[in-house]
């Protein structure tokens, strides 16, 4: 039995990371971008503070670079003395982004930090605000940007404590999107250990990965690029009196990155696709909670509207459009609109055109054929190529194409060819 407490686990704050490509974007989605893990973080303090909660655990990567900028140390020293007066303790590991080596200014840390170190895992205690023991937590900081061992398998608990949390910035079961930092397997991390909950860091997806013992990545506090979409934030957990552990997620990301699809196939002219993108900016921004949102439209589906979508000077001029979007009043919230991408088709009937006695259908029936045979498809296109072939430089260029050959090539070539021959819009 232990005493029912509640922490926060957050991690991957990333202070004072760049945000690169958006030179054009205006000034008032630049700003924001560039306020907005420091947001994140004052979000975190607030919630810490307005949920009660008797501790935070952060499972590295405070900072987005070894030689961490002044302001980002200084501003997270004054949300760690909030957290004091709150009697609401923080520990801490740092990891790949944030080693302990990279340079750092002199600067006294509040009481209520504990910083691991990075020689062997340690293990501190943990208190409820009104001072009864809750857990231990233990934690292991990177000295260095590169950690290649095993980190986990030098975790070992106390068996005198009541519950026990392990800080683990690391990749579990490779993870192939990210740096291999820290591996280790989801077998050996609740085969066990004893330990009841891993709060982990570097992955910046959330995810659960194991219940009894709770395995959990809470992912990063704010989105930094397009690929890291939806919702970001931290995980309140409740730890009652028998163990059990419940997970509430909170969002702290200041600005929202999305991606949405939108088919082509009910727009009949330029002005009908803009309107439904608009529309959809729209309702995606009342989704967003009030927050500014970077917004990626993915154009699907097959149309009229198709061949039109080709012409990058048609793309380009739909996203200026949209970047323009309706005036909005000084403090509410926006859509910025940064990328437009294509996948459309022509509106062509592949199943009728499969079946038709025609120059069009035998086409279509010897794109099939390649498609199946890929030796074949590699001989038909460098036959196809041929003349150019002797070309000094064309022909070197396309020697080194036909090395890879994307299958795309082969999909495109069919669509483009069938919409000219029958005479369909492309």
């Amino acid at each position: 039995m232990t005493v029912p407490f509640r922490f926060i686990h957050a991690a991957d704050l990333h202070l004072d990371s760049p945000f690169r490509g958006l030179a054009k974007a205006p000034d008032q989605v630049r700003e924001v971008l560039s306020d907005s893990t420091f947001a994140a973080l004052r979000q975190l303090t607030e919630t810490a503070i307005r949920e009660r909660v008797d501790f935070i655990v952060l499972a590295g990567d405070l900072f987005d670079e070894a030689d961490r900028s002044l302001k980002a140390q200084l501003l997270l020293v004054r949300e760690w003395e909030k957290l004091q007066e709150h009697n609401i303790a923080v520990f801490v590991i740092h990891g790949n982004h944030d080693p302990l080596n990279g340079a750092r200014a002199d600067l006294k840390l509040p009481g209520n930090v504990c910083v691991f170190g990075a020689e062997r895992m340690e293990y501190r205690p943990a208190y409820r605000r009104s001072g009864e023991l809750a857990a231990f937590v233990y934690g292991l900081s990177y000295g260095t940007r590169i950690m290649t061992e095993n980190a986990a398998a030098s975790y070992r608990i106390q068996p005198e404590g009541p519950f026990h949390i392990a800080l683990l910035h690391g990749n579990v079961d490779g993870d192939g999107e990210h740096d291999p930092y820290a591996p280790c397997s989801l077998e050996e991390l609740i085969g066990g250990k004893g330990f009841d909950y891993w709060a982990l860091g570097h992955i910046h997806m959330r995810r659960v990965l194991y219940e009894y013992p709770h395995v959990v990545y809470s992912g990063n506090t704010q989105g930094r690029n397009p690929r890291e979409t939806g919702p970001k934030g931290c995980y309140i957990v409740d730890v009652t009196a028998a163990r059990a552990v419940e997970l509430t997620f909170v969002p702290l990301d200041r600005v929202r990155w999305l991606e949405h699809t939108v088919p082509i196939e009910t727009a009949g002219s330029e002005q009908e696709l803009l309107q439904q993108l608009a529309d959809a900016a729209e309702l995606l921004a009342e989704e967003a909670e009030e927050r500014p949102v970077m917004l990626r439209f993915l154009l699907t589906g097959r149309g009229a509207l198709h061949h039109q979508l080709i012409d990058k000077a048609v793309v380009r001029t739909l996203l200026e459009q949209l970047q323009e979007g309706r005036q909005r009043h000084a403090g509410e919230s926006w859509v910025y609109v940064y990328d437009l991408a294509v996948h459309t088709g022509a509106a062509i009937h592949w199943n009728e055109l499969a079946a038709e006695d025609s120059f069009a259908g035998e086409l279509y029936r010897l794109s099939e054929r390649l498609a199946d045979d890929e030796a074949q498809w590699r001989e038909f296109a460098k036959d196809a190529i041929s003349p150019l072939a002797g070309h000094s430089k064309i022909g070197r260029l396309l020697r080194e194409e036909l090395d890879e050959l994307p299958a795309q090539w082969l999909e495109q070539a069919r669509e483009l060819t069938l919409s000219l021959v029958q005479g369909t819009d492309t």
